[in-house]
C-alpha cells in the first residue's frame, strides 16, 4: 500500500510540473481598458507582415497571443492591445 502511494504522489508531481511547464506565464501587454484595445486581426496583421503563417489568435491576460508558423516551425507572438507593439515570442 505504501508503494500505490508513493507512485501516486510521484504522478500528483509531475503532472503539476508537466502543466507549470505548459504554461508560458507571459500575460501583460497592457493596463488599458479592453473596450480601448485594437482589433486582434491588426495583431494578425502585424505577425503576416513579418512572415508567419498566422493560424489562430486569442486574449492571454492583456495580450494578444498570435500562434503562427515560419520556416516549419511553431511560435506564439504576444501583442500590446494598445499599440500592436511585440511583446514577447516563443519559438515551440
Amino acid at each position: 500500500m505504501k508503494v500505490i502511494r508513493v507512485v501516486a504522489t510521484a504522478l500528483t508531481i509531475g503532472l503539476g510540473m508537466g502543466s507549470a511547464a505548459m504554461a508560458d506565464g507571459f500575460k501583460d501587454c497592457t493596463k488599458l481598458d479592453k473596450a480601448s484595445w485594437k482589433p486582434a486581426s491588426e495583431a494578425e496583421a502585424k505577425a503576416k507582415a513579418l512572415g508567419y503563417e498566422v493560424r489562430r489568435s486569442k486574449i492571454e491576460g492583456s495580450c494578444y497571443e498570435v500562434y503562427g508558423v515560419k520556416e516549419g516551425k511553431l511560435y506564439e507572438l504576444f501583442y500590446s492591445p494598445e499599440d500592436l507593439s511585440l511583446k514577447h515570442t516563443i519559438a515551440k
